[in-house]
Parts: structure tokens; sequence; C-alpha cells
């Protein structure tokens, strides 16, 4: 049993409909025995409940549940800054080539470590990946994952058309790559790129497995681009809207995770509520690929689901902190602005993702039982985020998680933890 000792936030309850939902200890306790959380609270009560476990002092320091990436394309780490494109414009000229380059299982292994290399120090303990095109590649971003010890959902990448060659898979093919993946590796994931790559056979394939497997989870992109869900339309002309092309072949439900939906029409946001669908809402990569703005307040009128993802690489980074203040940011200039909170922002890199993962009894934040999955932010020495925290620790714990996801980066985080062992320390931390 290990007490750690620091300010501690998280949000067990969903923000976006409960008030009070943050949970903050200023001079917080997570009680961890055998690498799940035994207790969360303040220090004097959780102290008092374990009279006998070892305290590691943290103070000066803050504890968050370890963040959720609901999207991000692990063949892209190195396509990272593509600036000036439109979405099919930078798959053509830089996307698509560098994903051809994972046919060389070599390189694809390089990739992979970094890619989880830097989830990791950016404190993502769990993901859902856009996995390969190829199947060795694929294997080799599991692998990694499970050598790091992050709980990464992937799936091979499945396209028979508008993409290179090189890329393309015959469904058939598609289908044996998929089963032999889902022999060797946990948390497998059906993966077609987009409706404009995958033909009605692969997408009857997709549905296949979901109807053979059942509780298997299923994601792709809808709605990201106008251009895109033009073509869409072309190519499916019996679809009265982008969705309908996945209900057609039995794709949507609770386990389904959909990238992006910034164009959506109404109907599409009323059905996919109530399905129980999942938006990944990217906003930097919308933003640096000009795709748009997400209709946040029209998502959250129809009670639909969303989380965010880093979008890597059309998104800026693998920092969800990021991405929690980009969408503030963009919310708060947005056709119907939509002020976020710092509790919704935390929530939204966190437990909103647990939920739409559907591992929210596993991570997401520090009830009881779950999994001790952490991140553990120090704010440097004679930074402006000490300076900030310093002045906000004498107001709230809302202007305290504020000045975080405003000023923290990767360069604040010291350690991060998966099921209560260290997947990531900085040379402060372990010095």
């Amino acid at each position: 049993m290990t007490i750690l000792r620091a300010a501690i936030f998280h949000t067990p309850r969903n923000p976006f409909r409960e008030a009070k939902a943050l949970a903050a200890h200023p001079d917080g306790a997570l009680a961890l025995d055998g690498g799940r959380v035994a207790a969360c609270g303040e220090y004097a009560e959780v102290r008092a409940a374990f009279p006998d476990a070892e305290v590691r002092d943290l103070r000066g320091g803050y504890i968050l549940p370890g963040f959720v990436d609901t999207h991000i394309h692990f063949p892209q780490v190195r396509i990272i800054g593509g600036l000036g494109y439109t979405l099919l414009d930078w798959l053509e000229q830089l996307t698509l080539p560098e994903e051809a380059r994972l046919a060389d299982t070599a390189y694809a292994s390089a990739v992979a470590s970094e890619f989880v290399s830097s989830l990791a120090a950016h404190g993502t303990t769990t993901a859902l990946v856009f996995g390969s095109h190829f199947a060795p590649a694929t294997a080799a971003l599991f692998e990694a994952a499970e050598k790091r010890g992050l709980r990464v959902f992937s799936g091979l990448v499945l396209s028979d058309r508008s993409v290179r060659a090189e890329l393309r898979q015959q469904p058939e093919a598609a289908y044996r790559g998929c089963v032999s993946l889902m022999d060797r590796f946990r948390r497998y994931v059906v993966t077609p790129r987009f409706a404009l790559s995958a033909s009605e056979a692969m997408l009857e394939i997709c549905g296949a497995l979901l109807r053979e497997h059942p509780g298997l989870r299923f994601t792709t992109h809808i709605n990201e681009n106008r251009q895109e869900v033009e073509e869409v339309a072309r190519l499916f002309p019996w679809s009265r809207d982008y969705l309908n092309v996945y209900e057609r072949f039995g794709l949507i439900g609770r386990n389904s995770v959909l990238a992006h939906n910034i164009h959506g029409n109404d109907d599409e946001l009323r059905r996919l509520a109530a399905a129980g669908v999942s938006i990944a809402h990217c906003p930097t990569s919308n933003a640096a690929l000009g795709s748009g703005i997400f209709p946040l307040a029209r998502h959250l009128r129809a009670g639909a689901r969303f989380a965010l993802g880093t979008d890597v690489g059309g998104g800026t980074g693998f920092g969800m902190m990021k991405e929690a203040l980009q969408a503030y940011l963009i919310q708060r200039v947005a056709a119907e602005p939509e002020i976020l909170t710092p509790a919704q922002m935390l929530y939204l890199a966190t437990r909103a993702g647990a939920e739409a993962l559907g591992v929210e009894g596993e991570t997401g934040d520090f009830a009881a039982g779950k999994c001790a999955d952490l991140v553990y932010l120090r704010p440097p020495e004679g930074s402006v985020l000490k300076g900030v925290l310093r002045h906000a620790g004498d107001q709230s714990p809302e202007r305290t998680v504020g000045a975080l996801f405003t000023l923290a980066d990767a360069a604040c985080i010291e350690e991060v933890q998966m099921s209560g062992r260290a997947v990531f320390q900085s040379r402060e931390a372990i010095n």
C-alpha cells in the first residue's frame, strides 16, 4: 500500500450534466494497492484510514487521471506540422506517402516505439489509435504498447479505393488480416479509414466482423471536410447522409467512435445520440486543416456523446491538455459559443474518453477500485505557471485546473503511472 500526497483533481461525474462534478483535494491523498485505487480524498482522512501505508510526499505538484485520447494515427507521427493544406490535399501529398513507408516492418517498429513513448511522455495512458494499412506494422504498434504498458485500442486500417495502390487491400484479405490480429492482441478495433476509401464490399466485411465478434469496437471518420462529405454523397448515391453509409452496414452503436463530425446535420446528431455513438473531437486538427469548427452546442442539445482526440498528425502534437485548451478557445468564437469550464476540460481529456471506449469502470477518474492511471505534474521553478498556481491556489480549485490546462505542457510532467506502474519518468523525477 502506497499513499501519494499532492493536490489532486478528477471528475468522477459528468460536469456537462451535474454541478460540482469536479472533485478537488488541495492537500490530497491517493492510496494505491496492487495497481488499483484504494481511496482518494483529503490527506488526513486517507492517512487515518491507512496508517501503515508508505507515503510519497509529492506536494508542490498536481495529480490528474491519465489522459484518454480517442483519435490518433500512429503512422503519422513523423509528419506533424505539415501546415497549409486542406484534408484531401494533406492526405495525398503528406500522409499517404508516409503511411506507405510502413510496409517496411523495421521502419514501422521504429515509428511505433516513438509513438508510444510520446503518448506516455504526454500523460496519455489510454488511446484509440488508427493502426496501419499493413498487418505487421499494426502488430508492431500493439507490441510497443504492451511493452510500454499502455492501454491501446487499435486495428488494421481498411481501404480498397481512393488511396495509393500499395495501401489497398482486397476485402477478403482484409478480413483475414483482421482475424489474425484479433487472435494475437486484445483491444482490437474494426477500422475502415473512411467511407471515401472503403467500398460497399469493404464495409460489408466490417459489418461481418462486428456481427461475428460481439463487443468489438469500431472507429472511423465522419463529416470532417465539406469536400469529403460531397464525395461520399457521390460514391453512395443511395445514402441520405454520411452517417447512413455506416448505418447501412451495421457499424453504428455504443461501441462506435467516429472522429470529427463537424458538418453533421441535425438528423445525424439525433441518430448518433440515440445509438450511443461517441464523437472524437479534434480541435487542433480541425483548425490546422481548415476543416471547420466543431458544433459543440448542437451536440450537447442533441445529447450526443463526445470526448477529445489529438488526431496526430493532422493535429499539432500529443498533448491532451493543449487539445482541451484549443477546444475552449475555439468554442469561444463558434457560431454558437459555448464556454467550457475547467472541470469540463478535465472531463473531456479523461473520463469522457474512458466512457467513449467503454472502459470507465477501469480508468478515467480516481474512484476506488479503478486502475491507478495518473499524471503527476510539477511546475518548473521560476516558471510563469508556478507563479500563477501559487496565486490561483488562494482562489478556487477550478481556477487551479484552468491554469494547469492553460500553461502546463509535457515539460511539466514528471511521472506517469499506468495501473500503479511508472510508464514515464522525467529526468527530474528520476534524480
